[in-house]
């Protein structure tokens, strides 16, 4: 079980990008004009998530790997094109217009088998972003973005341990997604 413990944790089922994919991800954060209050996410901490599920005992946790290991969807490219600043949560975003029909598969099954198994989900629609920086106050003069495409080609679940200064993200397991070539 990766090294959890009987305490409770914080996790997500999520995407996270590949090297070649963080980099263009940190090239984007990077031509932000921020203030100084503003935090820019840390590269390691760069992902996508699909479900928030909250705080799990850890003998809960084999229930959510049954949940991931049983998704049946195929490998997806997502565009992300324009940067967006959320007011309510203070971020700068990376942000993809469309939502491709594996993404949107995965992520409706992902809320219906959880759902099923009696977890308790805030139903937000499928917003595909990646936060670049926290704690911005107030609106930057966002430039057009340079976009960039990332392919996902797996999704994971995580813990999320938000003890220390910067929230730190550690994978739990992780489920390849069918090659395009597979029927889903």
């Amino acid at each position: 079980m990766t090294g959890l413990d009987d305490s409770k944790v914080r996790l997500f089922f999520a995407v996270v990008p590949d090297a070649a994919t963080r980099e263009r991800i940190a090239d984007a954060a990077a031509s932000l004009p921020l203030e100084s209050e503003a935090r820019l996410v840390p590269r390691n901490n760069y992902h996508m998530t699909l479900a928030f599920v909250g705080e799990v005992a850890a003998p809960q946790i084999q229930s959510l790997q049954q949940i991931g290991g049983a998704q049946r969807t195929t490998a997806f490219a997502l565009r992300f094109e324009s940067y967006e600043y959320w007011p309510k949560p203070e971020v700068v975003v990376a942000a993809s217009r469309t939502i491709p029909p594996p993404m949107e598969q995965l992520w409706q099954q992902l809320h219906r088998d959880l759902a099923e198994q009696q977890w308790v989900l805030d139903a937000k629609r499928l917003r595909p972003h990646v936060t670049l920086a926290r704690k911005v106050p107030q609106a930057p003069v966002l430039q057009a973005m340079s976009s960039f495409e990332w392919l996902v080609r797996d999704f994971c679940l995580m813990r999320s341990d938000t003890s220390g200064p910067q929230p730190a993200y550690t994978v739990v397991d992780t489920w390849s997604l069918l090659d395009n070539r597979e029927k889903a």
